[in-house]
């Protein structure tokens, strides 16, 4: 028993070494380590493995420390996908991109996080909506998008009816319709029935009624059909 506790009281320093060498699990640690980072893309490891992903850092808006886990902002990558690439990830973290499902549980699930959403229309006007309280369950549950304590920053509340939501995509269907929310509305999301938040939606530019509610849609600010120039959700830990 007593080389048993030798060993462990040896091995210590040796395992904090190595979660030290890991690096920061999320760009709040980041801000930690050094508050004068600028905003840009850095590398995290949100499961504490040897997987480190990119992601981008918002150390500005808000207080900073965000960790950017979907942007859009030019149309240039395709967010009409399917199951498993949401589930991993896609796109370009210096760019329009989506984090991943496990990576934001394994963000969320053990630390009371917060999550800030940035908007802005094609006139250049910009709002946001903020919430207290987020995480996003297991995949075995379905992914379910827990959200709370809206604070409003001009953008109003669309995201609170998406709340207890599992995540469909047009290949998995587990939203409360009847058909399909992410076929009718070409994109992803914790669809419920349908949506008042389609941030995956086709990217169009402004105003455009060709094919009703599958733009980039954030109701309580433009309505449907009006889809914005730019819309980010990002989190961090609440210290």
């Amino acid at each position: 028993m007593k080389l048993v506790s030798v060993f462990l009281l040896l091995l210590a320093p040796l395992l904090t070494s190595c979660w030290q060498l890991l690096g920061p699990v999320d760009c709040s640690a980041i801000y930690q380590q050094d508050k004068s980072k600028p905003s840009g893309v850095y590398t995290i490891y949100p499961t504490r493995d040897w997987f480190p992903i990119e992601v981008y850092c918002d150390m500005t808006s808000e207080g900073g420390r965000w960790t950017v886990i979907q942007r859009r902002m030019d149309g240039t990558v395709n967010f009409y996908r399917g199951w498993d690439q949401y589930k991993a990830g896609f796109g370009n973290p210096a760019g329009e991109y989506w984090l991943g499902l496990n990576n934001i549980y394994y963000l969320t699930e053990k630390r009371k996080t917060e999550l800030l959403v940035d908007m802005e229309d094609f006139d250049g006007k910009k709002v946001f909506a903020r919430y207290s309280s987020f995480s996003v369950g297991a995949e075995h549950g379905g992914f379910v998008l827990s959200v709370s304590g809206f604070i409003n920053g001009g953008a109003g509340d669309s995201l609170s009816y998406h709340n207890g939501m599992k995540f469909t995509t047009f290949d998995k269907d587990q939203d409360n319709w009847s058909g399909n929310c992410a076929k009718l509305n070409l994109g992803a999301f914790w669809f419920n029935g349908c949506h008042y938040a389609n941030p995956n939606g086709v990217y169009r530019w402004g105003y455009d009624k060709t094919i009703n509610y599958v733009g980039v849609d954030w109701y309580y600010w433009k309505g449907y059909n009006y889809s914005l120039k730019s819309i980010s959700m990002k989190i961090r830990p609440v210290l």
